[in-house]
């Protein structure tokens, strides 16, 4: 008898756990967030960014065509009147394979702040893949505080690059300036 209501005892005391973890749970979950809940808060910060990305490629298709080449990396660059912008990233073609490449170049203008930003820069017309290494000249702006979105198109000869670039940082102003493309870093923005 005595073993029967050990295991009686057990049996209860089994049944009762869930129950006695319940609170502790519940407390956990108005804690933390579900997967859903990240999910659902993320499309919602990053739906504005990929959108306007979204609308920045279509602009640009629907101009120039569709590109035989793209850039995905980064930059950064500062002004005062006078600017100077740094950034590297991977060239990304169909026929001729991926390439590192580097880009810097001065700006003059009514431009002031600074700022930091993914870019994917569409490529058109490119030849050969060392085609890449010159200067893009053109007219840019911005204007944002704290975070931002923007396309500019540069040419030379019958080639055009249209960098897109999500940036953050405070940014203000129109220039005119070029890049530089090289297969090295260098600080020499000229």
């Amino acid at each position: 008898m005595p073993t029967l209501r050990a295991l009686y005892a057990c049996l209860a005391l089994l049944l009762a756990l869930p129950v006695l973890a319940a609170p502790a749970q519940a407390q956990q979950q108005a804690s933390t967030y579900s997967s859903d809940e990240l999910v659902q808060q993320g499309h919602g910060f990053f739906g504005e960014v990929s959108r306007g990305l979204a609308l920045s490629i279509e602009k640009a298709v629907n101009q120039w065509g569709q590109p035989n080449g793209y850039i995905l990396g980064q930059e950064g660059s500062g002004a005062f009147v006078g600017g100077l912008r740094y950034g590297d990233g991977t060239l990304y073609t169909r026929n001729a394979g991926d390439l590192k490449v580097y880009w810097q170049g001065p700006s003059l203008g009514w431009d002031f702040g600074g700022d930091g930003a993914r870019t994917m820069i569409l490529v058109y017309n490119l030849n050969g893949i060392n085609d890449i290494f010159r200067r893009f000249g053109g007219i840019s702006g911005s204007a944002y505080f704290v975070a931002g979105f923007g396309m500019t198109a540069l040419a030379s000869d019958n080639i055009v690059v249209v960098p897109i670039r999500s940036g953050v940082g405070v940014r203000l102003g129109a220039n005119i300036g070029y890049l530089k493309f090289t297969p090295a870093a260098t600080w020499n923005p000229f």
